[in-house]
């Protein structure tokens, strides 16, 4: 009984842990940019007892009994598969059109530092600086980056803004004249090897030497002639990619497993305390 307690425990706390994933994809069903988590789940270590060495009948199943302790949250995968795309007609509003393509912002690292943080959420605006020019930064505030890691400025006085499909960002001015930047984007080869910021922002791993990876085995910067393989859409945001019924799917199988694993203690506890009432 006591083993029947273990196993169900040890499966429980990895279950909510699924469940917690589930209403997390769930509550970013409407964030623009974001992608849906999955988790993979893997046998915890069992004991093999081979009691049937007598018994001479062929069967199908595998001989003897195994005796697990429950099972464990192996890892949680990101579903990388494209967004639907959602028109706004907004000039700032930019939409990749291929997958594992991301926009670069330069996010706060600590106190004084910075790190590149990548997100296909791509609402941007424009904040006034103190020497007249204006950022583009993104709707937390996080200044956009160009092609050579730097933030995003452009004079005051802009009419109007077109992104074309290989990232050239035009700003258009009341006499006619026009300003281009190069928004940064990259192409990520492992996403999976990224490290989750929050809900629509990864950033490079800080252990790479540990992973036994390189910065260029997980991310290529589209730069120069690569630049041809961006597909931008202008005046248009990329929807969630969570599928609201798989993930109600996935909660009920995981609200049930978990029934039944409480259940397990219920009745184990039962069968514990007739054995101690005894006499």
């Amino acid at each position: 009984m006591l083993r029947t307690m273990i196993t169900a425990t040890n499966t429980m706390s990895q279950l909510q842990s699924q469940i917690d994933i589930i209403g997390n994809n769930l509550s970013n069903t409407g964030t623009h940019g974001y992608k849906a988590k999955d988790a993979k789940f893997q046998e915890l270590l069992y004991q093999q007892y081979n009691n049937d060495k007598l018994d001479r009948v062929e069967r199908d199943s595998p001989t003897g009994i195994r005796y697990g302790v429950g099972a464990a949250l192996a890892q949680t995968q990101m579903n990388w598969k494209q967004g639907s795309l959602q028109s706004t007609d907004r000039d700032l509003d930019f939409a990749f059109q291929e997958p594992k393509q991301y926009f670069n912002v330069l996010m706060p690292d600590g106190v004084d530092g910075q790190q590149t943080a990548y997100t296909r959420q791509g609402a941007f605006y424009v904040s006034p600086m103190e020497n007249g020019e204006l950022m583009l930064v993104n709707g937390d505030g996080y200044p956009v980056a160009n092609s050579g890691g730097q933030a995003i400025t452009i004079p005051d006085g802009v009419t109007a803004f077109t992104v074309n499909e290989t990232g050239i960002l035009t700003a258009t001015y009341p006499d006619g004249t026009t300003q281009q930047r190069e928004l940064a984007v990259s192409v990520l080869q492992k996403p999976n090897a990224m490290e989750h910021l929050s809900a629509t922002y990864i950033a490079m791993p800080k252990n790479l030497q540990e992973l036994g990876l390189n910065a260029e085995d997980i991310m290529t910067d589209l730069q120069g002639a690569d630049r041809g393989e961006i597909a931008m859409a202008n005046g248009m945001l990329e929807l969630s990619n969570v599928d609201t019924s798989k993930e109600m799917t996935d909660l009920m199988t995981a609200q049930r497993s978990y029934q039944f694993n409480a259940r397990s203690i219920t009745i184990a506890d039962q069968m514990l305390g007739l054995i101690n009432g005894i006499r």
